[in-house]
C-alpha cells in the first residue's frame, strides 16, 4: 500500500519491497566485475598477440597461465576491496583497491616465478599485469563519471533519514543537492521530540525544504522499515548521546541499515582524524594541521616548479592572448590588484585584463546590482567586462599570469580564493583562518561551483581545505580543475 501527496510516496508496512538501492548496486558490481575481467582479458591478448606478431613461440603452459590470470585478476581485485560498495564511486578508495589488488598480484606471480624458476611468467608480470591495471584504472574512472552523471540525474542514489536538528538536517541536504555525485538523498527526517512537539502545537507544516518529517529520535527504526531507507545519517546533538546511538545500531542490525555519524567536526576529516581506544572507551583523536616542516616545504617546491614549466610551454599562448587585449580595447594588458596573502600580508596579484580601465571607478555606480551575497562582489552580466574579458573569465585564462605569483612564493597552485583588502576587513575571526595558508589560483572553490556558490559556501569550502590540505588533495582539484574550467561553468 502507498499514500503519498503529489509524486511523493511513502511505502508502508505490510508491503515491503525489495530496496531499489540494493537492486543497481548488484548490477553495477556486476558491470564492474566483468569490465575488470575484460580489461585483464584485452591485455594477456595484447601481449600474446605481439609476441606471436613478432614470431616467438608459446608454449601451451603459457596460454594456460594466461587464462588463470585471467581469472584471478579479479579475484585479486576482490580481495583488495574493489568491490565494496562503499569504496565506488567516490573518493580514492576505490582506485586505492585497485592499484592494491593489482600490485598484489603482480608481486605474487614475480615471488612464484622465483621461487620455481619460471621464466614463462615473466612477460606477464612486465607486461600484461601492469596493462591490465591501468586498462582497469581508466575502466573505474570512466564508469565513475558515468556514474555521476547518473546520479546527477537522480538515478543511482542511496535514500538517507536525516537525524538531528533542524539546521543541520536543513544544512545537510544543501550539500547532497548541491553535490549529488556522493549518491546520497534525504528522503526524510527525525527531529528532536521537543521540535516535534511545537511544530504540531503551532499548526506549522511538519516539513524541511520538501523533506518530510516522519517522527521523532525515538521512531527511527521504524521510519527506516516504513520507507525502506538504505542508511541513516546521525548529526551532531546532545540528545543523541553513547548509549542511545548503542541502541540506534541494535535496532537498525537487521534490516542491515548503514549507520552514519557526523562529529561536531564537520570539515575536518581524513588523515587528521583516527579512533584511539583509551581506558575503554574510543576516543576521536585529531591532529593538528600541518603549516610548517617538509610537506609544507614540498608543497612550496611543487608549486613553483610547476609554475616555472606552465611559464616556459605557455609563453606563446600569453603573448598571443595579451596581444588580443591590447587590440581589442584601450589600456595594458596585465591588470595589478592589491591582494591579502598569507598572514595577512599584501601582495600584488597579476592577471589579464577583463573590464574597461576604469572598472573601478565605475564600481561605485553598480553597487545596488551586486548579485552575491556576503562581502563579495559579483554581477553575472558586469557591464564592465569587454567581450574578450568574458571569453577569459569563461575559461579562466585571465588567471594564468598569476602563476608569477607562484614563482615569486606569494601565491600557491592551489589554496583559498585570494581576497581583497576590503574583505578581510570584514571578515569574523573564524574567517580570518582563511589567511594561515597561501591563497591559490584554484581551490575547492574553483571546482565546487565557482560564481556560483554563496559566500557562506564558499568560505565552507576554503576553511575545509585549510583544515585538510595535502599534496595529494591539492593533486586532486588540480586533475577536476581542468574538467570545470573546460566547460566554463559558474565564471562570471
Amino acid at each position: 500500500m502507498r499514500v503519498g501527496t503529489g509524486e511523493s510516496a511513502v511505502v508502508l508496512l505490510g508491503a515491503v519491497p525489495r530496496r531499489a538501492s540494493s537492486i543497481w548496486t548488484r548490477a553495477y558490481l556486476r558491470l564492474l566485475l566483468g569490465g575488470d575481467t575484460t580489461c585483464a582479458l584485452l591485455a594477456c591478448v595484447c601481449v600474446l598477440g605481439i609476441r606471436l606478431i613478432a614470431g616467438v613461440f608459446i608454449p601451451w603452459a603459457e596460454f594456460m597461465l594466461g587464462l588463470g590470470l585471467i581469472v584471478a585478476w579479479p579475484v585479486a581485485l576482490m580481495m583488495g576491496g574493489a568491490y565494496r560498495q562503499r569504496a565506488n564511486g567516490e573518493g580514492t578508495d576505490e582506485f586505492k583497491a585497485v592499484f592494491n589488488g593489482g600490485v598484489s598480484l603482480m608481486a605474487t606471480v614475480a615471488i612464484l616465478a622465483y621461487a620455481t624458476q619460471t621464466a614463462v611468467a615473466r612477460s606477464f608480470v612486465m607486461a600484461m599485469l601492469p596493462l591490465a591495471l591501468l586498462s582497469t584504472l581508466f575502466f573505474r574512472y570512466r564508469m565513475r563519471k558515468r556514474l555521476h552523471r547518473r546520479r546527477a540525474v537522480g538515478d543511482y542514489m542511496r535514500q538517507v533519514i536525516a537525524v538531528g536538528h533542524r539546521e543541520s538536517i536543513l544544512d545537510l541536504v544543501m550539500q547532497f543537492r548541491r553535490q549529488p555525485h556522493h549518491g546520497m538523498q534525504v528522503v526524510g527526517a527525525c527531529l528532536p521530540q521537543g521540535a516535534m512537539d511545537s511544530a504540531m502545537d503551532s499548526a506549522m507544516d511538519i516539513d524541511l525544504d520538501g523533506i518530510p518529517v516522519l517522527g521523532s529520535f525515538g521512531d527511527v527504526a521504524a521510519v527506516v522499515e516504513r520507507v525502506q531507507a538504505d542508511a541513516v545519517a546521525v548529526l551532531a546533538c546532545p540528545e543523541l548521546d553513547g548509549a542511545a546511538l548503542r541502541r540506534l545500531a541494535w535496532s537498525l542490525e537487521t534490516a542491515r541499515t548503514d549507520l552514519f555519524v557526523a562529529p561536531a567536526l564537520m570539515d575536518v576529516a581524513g588523515p587528521r582524524i583516527s579512533i584511539r581506544p583509551v581506558a575503554g572507551m574510543p576516543l576521536l583523536h585529531l591532529e593538528h594541521p600541518e603549516f610548517d616542516g617538509t610537506k609544507q616545504v614540498a608543497k612550496t617546491v611543487f608549486d613553483r616548479l610547476v609554475a616555472a614549466t606552465a611559464l616556459l610551454l605557455l609563453a606563446l599562448p600569453l603573448l598571443a592572448i595579451a596581444l588580443v587585449i591590447r587590440l581589442t580595447s584601450q589600456g595594458p594588458a596585465l591588470f595589478h590588484q592589491i591582494r591579502v596573502g598569507k598572514g595577512g600580508k599584501e601582495f600584488h596579484v597579476v592577471k589579464f585584463r577583463t573590464m574597461v580601465v576604469d572598472a573601478e571607478r565605475l564600481k561605485g555606480a553598480l553597487l545596488d546590482e551586486n548579485e552575491f551575497d556576503g562581502v563579495l562582489f559579483k554581477i553575472r552580466n558586469d557591464p564592465r567586462i569587454t567581450r574578450v574579458g568574458a571569453f577569459l573569465r569563461k575559461y579562466s585564462l585571465d588567471e594564468l599570469p598569476q602563476l608569477l605569483n607562484v614563482l615569486r612564493g606569494e601565491m600557491s597552485l592551489v589554496g583559498p580564493r585570494p581576497p581583497l583588502p576590503e574583505e578581510v576587513g570584514q571578515y569574523g575571526a573564524d574567517v580570518r583562518r582563511r589567511l594561515v595558508v597561501k591563497p591559490g589560483m584554484t581551490g575547492l572553490w574553483q571546482v565546487s561551483g565557482r560564481s556560483d556558490l554563496s559566500w557562506e559556501e564558499s568560505v565552507r569550502l576554503d576553511l575545509r581545505y585549510v583544515e585538510n590540505w595535502s599534496l595529494i588533495l591539492d593533486l586532486q582539484i588540480l586533475w577536476k580543475t581542468w574538467s570545470v574550467v573546460t566547460r566554463g561553468e559558474g565564471a562570471y
